[in-house]
């Protein structure tokens, strides 16, 4: 089985010594994690237990002997290696991102000094856009995170050009503003009603608190490692992508059934929000307030 090792820069692992080229071998049976020449079927993988660092030595190996590949599928453990030969940083950068002239890893776009990113030009992590300095942005050339834009130097903003947060529009100062040019928070409707609230005062409040709690129908991702062999079956672009997306359903007999169990304070922190309207509150949540 051909696979990848890294080493530190002296060409040791856990306090033994390699050298390009050599073959090693032990009597004993590899178990995993505990005795053995562990190595990755996969260059990425190695990273997770070794800095992402062009200091350290990385090579192509060969494991001759027996292997033992009880753990995560990530790492293996064999009783005969050879350490075939060692690869240069140019050629472990283009191994680990599937993008070209990247410095980071994990990268499907160009040009990224960050990880993961599909976009090209990024310095920061997790970006679908370009050049952003900051991380999970899904726009191009934003210094915060967690937007959806272009030109933000705040987070989480839809749209473009905002220095505040969470923003709904282009060109805010302020945040929790849907508009444009804004540097003062608005004031929201709550239950189609003006209210004296501010965004801010919603998130701020225990009523949102308890909500955040409610369940609701969600998407998480499965990792390969822990999908079933009938979803496998049923989502088979999983060994493209390691996993796949997951959708748990929730329904209102889920919710009702969490509202039945808050206390009479707790349900009244929510009774007391502002224009509090039982017949909306239904229509959106499901729940019925006896």
């Amino acid at each position: 089985m051909k696979g990848y090792k890294v080493f530190n820069k002296d060409w040791t692992c856990r306090g033994f010594q390699y050298e390009v080229g050599k073959t090693y071998e032990m009597k004993e049976d590899p178990v995993y994690c505990e005795i053995g020449f562990h190595f990755c079927g996969k260059l990425i993988d190695c990273f997770n237990y070794y800095d992402f660092d062009s200091e350290n030595k990385v090579a192509e190996i060969e494991a001759l002997g027996t292997i033992d590949d009880s753990g995560d599928k990530e790492k293996y453990c064999t009783n005969k290696i050879k350490i075939v030969r060692e690869l240069t940083w140019h050629e472990v950068l283009d191994l680990v991102n599937t993008g070209k002239d990247n410095t980071g890893r994990g990268n499907a776009g160009n040009r990224n000094a960050g990880n993961w990113n599909t976009g090209r030009g990024n310095a920061g992590n997790w970006n679908a856009g370009n050049r952003n300095a900051g991380n999970w942005n899904t726009g191009n050339r934003n210094a915060g995170n967690r937007n959806t834009g272009r030109g933000n130097t705040g987070d989480e903003n839809t749209g473009d050009e905002n220095t505040g947060n969470r923003n709904t529009g282009d060109w805010n100062s302020t945040d929790f503003s849907t508009g444009c040019f804004n540097t003062k928070e608005e004031k929201i409707r709550l239950f189609n009603k003006r209210s004296k609230w501010t965004y801010r005062d919603w998130r701020c409040s225990s009523a949102r608190d308890l909500m955040c709690d409610c369940p609701y129908t969600k998407t998480v991702w499965i990792n390969e490692k822990y999908m079933t062999d009938s979803e496998k079956e049923e989502n088979s672009t999983w060994k493209r992508t390691g996993g796949y997306l997951k959708t748990i359903e929730v329904t209102d007999e889920d919710r009702q059934a969490w509202w039945d169990n808050l206390d009479d304070e707790e349900q009244e922190e929510i009774k007391s929000l502002p224009n509090f309207d039982k017949d909306i509150f239904k229509k959106i949540t499901g729940i019925e307030v006896r």
